[in-house]
């Protein structure tokens, strides 16, 4: 909520929204065996979610990008860039998986950065994420060439 967000801005905090895990849980449930009870308490976290971005945003607090995905679930992490876009630019968003993931892991400088010194963690991206966020599923079939630490791990750009 507005106060909870002013708290986390004068402290100088973080939040790290995790909205695709509720969101693929939902979509799952009936792979997963989920009840009626855990589908309930799921739809509250939903209920919430958007509006916590709107709510951060307001406030000025930094969100960083994250997912708790786990095993099968793993393939719909690139989803939480699709959700956030309903309250969110594609640029916020990208920052968020940048910049910001950078500071709240006091890496800043060495990722999150194109710069002399920095860890070389570097993708291309088929086409423009700033106008199409969905470039980034599909466990990187629009992503040819990803590079980490200056080493590459895919390179279809030859």
């Amino acid at each position: 909520d507005d106060k909870a967000a002013r708290l986390i801005k004068a402290k100088g905090g973080y939040m790290i929204a995790n909205l695709v895990t509720y969101f693929s849980m939902k979509e799952r449930a009936a792979q997963f065996g989920m009840t009626a009870d855990m589908l309930a308490k799921n739809d509250i976290v939903l209920e919430g979610a958007l509006r916590s971005l709107e709510i951060c945003k307001k406030a000025g607090v930094k969100v960083g990008y994250g997912t708790d995905l786990l095993g099968a679930l793993q393939v719909d992490q690139s989803l939480e860039f699709i959700h956030r876009a309903k309250v969110l630019k594609p640029i916020e968003i990208i920052r968020q998986a940048t910049t910001v993931g950078a500071e709240i892991l006091r890496m800043d400088g060495k990722l999150g950065v194109v710069a002399p010194g920095a860890f070389a963690d570097l993708i291309a991206v088929d086409g423009n994420p700033l106008k199409k966020l969905e470039l980034f599923l599909g466990q990187g079939k629009h992503l040819p060439m990803i590079m980490k630490a200056g080493k590459f791990h895919k390179n279809a750009l030859k």
